[in-house]
């Protein structure tokens, strides 16, 4: 048990490593792509990637079960991306950063109401909550003013709200006894599928020149290889082996990765309100994953 307990705390530490990376990826990339274009090049490129590692069938699904998977690739794959980059267009990505991380919190209460066997709460939890998310708000802002921006702060609180939705289904799928690998990518075909009516919405350019500049394309490689195929099953599993609450959690060392990239890589400084925010976030993570669930007995 203990094993299976460290195996879901590592596959969650690497797949918000991988996550909090992706934004130089993006950046790189919306100099030629759409944030659409992105977005479905890279889950296509995920599913392919799955499709080669296990090439067999899904078999055995009932009609319920499908519904599920569908929903799962609609909340998680399309309408959360395409809300937070939305969101991204109206508001400032400090907002977007400090309200996407509510998600864990979203979780909480979805996991209570639905999966009423899976985590016990406690007063750690919540602590935690409000450490992290105040160590967040100190890197996010950092010295800059926070401006509210209705429509844009609405739809992030919508993105995590879609999140935690997935965290719930997904552990839901879990339990349905199926390799995590072949749940995934039925999850990321569905996600496609829903994905394809937002392409004609926000004009989808097929010109194949884009695909021959080398730098856009390891940067797809590593958003669809990477970020896609390899970290939804990494998080998929993590949740199958800790629960959709304690995994949920690791979603506040994101904004963390996020700034010790943009300091390696580019050269951006560290401040003392960033290194607090640090210190912050990482106690509340800390808390949050203590003694503030335990299984309910």
């Amino acid at each position: 048990m203990e094993n299976k307990s460290t195996a879901g705390h590592l596959a969650a530490l690497l797949t918000v490593i991988i996550w909090g990376t992706t934004f130089i990826s993006t950046k790189v990339l919306l100099t030629d792509f759409q944030p659409v274009e992105i977005l479905f090049l890279r889950f296509v490129m995920g599913f392919l990637a799955l499709l080669a590692v296990c090439p067999r069938r899904l078999k055995g699904t009932g009609r319920r079960q499908e519904l599920t998977f569908a929903a799962a690739g609609l909340c998680g794959v399309c309408l959360y991306y395409l809300t937070e980059n939305i969101a991204l267009t109206y508001t400032m990505a400090s907002n977007v950063g400090i309200i996407i991380s509510v998600a864990p919190f979203f979780t909480a209460l979805l996991s209570r109401l639905f999966l009423k066997r899976e985590e016990k709460l406690r007063a750690g939890f919540f602590a935690g909550f409000v450490l992290a998310m105040a160590g967040i708000a100190l890197i996010s802002v950092n010295g800059s003013a926070l401006e509210l921006n209705p429509a844009g702060d609405l739809l992030a609180l919508l993105a995590a709200f879609l999140w935690a939705c997935y965290s719930i289904l997904t552990r839901k799928i879990s339990g349905y006894g199926y390799s995590t690998l072949l749940t995934t990518r039925r999850i990321f075909f569905y996600g496609i599928l829903f994905m394809i009516p937002a392409l004609f919405l926000f004009g989808f350019r097929p010109e194949s020149l884009r695909f021959t500049d080398p730098v856009s394309l390891l940067n797809l490689l590593y958003l669809g290889l990477g970020a896609s195929a390899l970290c939804f099953v990494t998080w998929n599993s993590a949740v199958k082996l800790l629960g959709a609450v304690r995994t949920s959690v690791y979603i506040y060392l994101v904004p963390v990765i996020t700034l010790v990239t943009s300091v390696l890589i580019l050269r951006e400084p560290f401040t003392w309100m960033t290194a607090a925010g640090t210190a912050l976030t990482l106690a509340g993570l800390i808390l949050s994953e203590g003694r503030a669930l335990r299984k309910k007995e």
